[in-house]
């Protein structure tokens, strides 16, 4: 297999599942060079948080609850939160509930892409277990993203101060817990555990789906679309 092809097939699910979520956008398309710029964002925490990881390994030990719970999801999800709400909270772009969920997608699978392309250099993987892991991990933090990115939107666009809190906190929390609860399932299922991955993962694509629904369908500007296609 030669190097492009192992590459190209790292680098598809990725990309395929970015280009999904960013045409889920029924009102107002995000700019692609801002969506690319949160994509190259993902990418480039890649190492500091391997860092960080391993350096919390060595002082926290292997336990599967820490482990899944901190120092993989609690770590991983928490940087991208900490981008998400630094960078795009208070940005004129972010005009949409839905807007918040491409961009936090977008943070999760240019980590995601990152993270296949190296698999696929440093263990000997088919063109077929690249692409299937786009099913799993790579689809994972796209969900993940998916589920930061609503609560970030609540947040943005709630009228009450307590709720705001809450729905900012929901944002970084829940991701973790369930990135948590996949990791935990892959660290200590040894047998079998596609009957545990393979529900969890359909859930969470129905509560995703759920969620974008609800995303668009508060959106400010779907008046404005319905006037202007009156008008038209």
């Amino acid at each position: 297999m030669s190097l492009f092809s192992l590459l190209m097939a790292a680098i598809a699910p990725g990309i395929a599942l970015l280009t999904y979520f960013y045409l889920k956008d029924k009102y107002d398309t995000e700019p692609l060079h801002l969506v690319a710029r949160f994509f190259v964002f993902g990418i480039a925490i890649v190492f500091p948080i391997m860092i960080i990881q391993r350096g919390l390994m060595f002082g926290l030990g292997d336990n599967p609850y820490v482990y899944s719970f901190v120092i993989s999801s609690g770590v991983e999800e928490t940087v991208k939160w900490f981008i998400l709400y630094h960078i795009l909270y208070n940005h004129t772009e972010f005009d949409e509930p839905y807007d918040s969920i491409v961009y936090a997608v977008a943070i999760g699978l240019g980590f995601a892409t990152l993270e296949n392309v190296l698999y696929a250099l440093y263990n000997s993987m088919s063109i077929v277990s690249l692409l299937g892991r786009g099913l799993l991990p790579v689809s994972g933090h796209a969900l993940f993203g998916v589920i930061m990115g609503y609560y970030m939107g609540k947040a943005k666009f709630s009228m009450n101060a307590r709720k705001r809190r809450w729905f900012v906190i929901c944002s970084v929390l829940l991701p973790v817990f369930w990135h948590g609860v996949y990791d935990f399932i892959l660290n200590t299922v040894t047998q079998g555990w596609l009957w545990y991955i393979v529900p969890l993962m359909l859930f969470l694509w129905y509560g995703g789906m759920l969620k974008i629904a609800r995303a668009n369908s508060r959106s400010p500007l779907r008046f404005v679309k319905r006037e202007e296609e009156m008008n038209t």
